[in-house]
Parts: structure tokens; sequence; C-alpha cells
């Protein structure tokens, strides 16, 4: 799945994304709404990691679709 099919599928993705983001609520995931720079920003905010590892996590994710 690309990220144009994430960013239209989000609503019908939020438990994957909270099973692989545990600490991003409902709210979280209703603001980031499929933008891929606000997931990696709020990735590297929540886990304390830099914009690689964050892209790394989004890659996998992407892939795992």
């Amino acid at each position: 799945m690309n990220w144009n099919q994430v960013e239209g599928n989000w609503k019908q993705l939020k438990g994957k994304i909270k099973a692989k983001w545990g600490d991003f609520t409902d709210d979280d995931i209703d603001k980031i709404n499929g933008r891929r720079e606000e997931l990696l920003g709020k990735i590297q905010k929540a886990y304390g990691v830099g914009k690689e590892e964050a892209e790394r996590q989004v890659n996998d994710f992407e892939r795992s679709l």
C-alpha cells in the first residue's frame, strides 16, 4: 500500500496505527489525519526518536499493510 492509499484509508487503519504506536490517543490519530509529516513529528515527539528512526518506522508500517 502506498502512502496515498494509507491517507485515503486513515480512519479504517486507526486500529493498526494504535497497535503500532500505542502511545497515540484517538485524538492524536485524528489530528494526524493521514499526513505523513505530521505522523513523523508525532512519533519523534512521543517516542523521543530522530527523524531517521521515525521514517524507518513509518516505512515499516507502510510495507506491512
